[in-house]
């Protein structure tokens, strides 16, 4: 929903390209959110066999009470590292999951 809040109509494979996701992990989670009424599904201008999708305003009024929470949960977990060590960390991952051949990001 980050992504989506600050641009226009996107589609579901440029979505899953900015976000390293698959185009069906996106569908996934596009339907979830589409369920709870935060985003919205249109055809596309250009394509009408594809669409896009768009935050409603409900989902846009969603989005920073979301961020604070994870920004908060991320510093409750992490803040106490120093950058060394969060750089560290992060690298780490980032090998575990090249090492691995992850490269879907799981929704579930």
């Amino acid at each position: 929903m980050r992504v989506l809040l600050d641009r226009k109509p996107t589609s579901p494979s440029q979505l899953a390209n900015d976000m390293g996701m698959t185009r069906g992990a996106i569908t996934k989670l596009a339907d979830r959110l589409l369920a709870k009424g935060l985003i919205d599904r249109e055809a596309s201008p250009d394509d009408g066999r594809s669409h896009t999708l768009r935050l409603t305003a409900q989902g846009a009024d969603l989005v920073p009470k979301l961020a604070a929470l994870a920004d908060e949960n991320g510093e409750e977990c992490f803040g106490h590292l120093s950058d060394r060590d969060r750089s560290a960390m992060l690298r780490i991952l980032k090998e575990a999951v090249t090492r691995l051949g992850l490269t879907a990001i799981p929704i579930d």
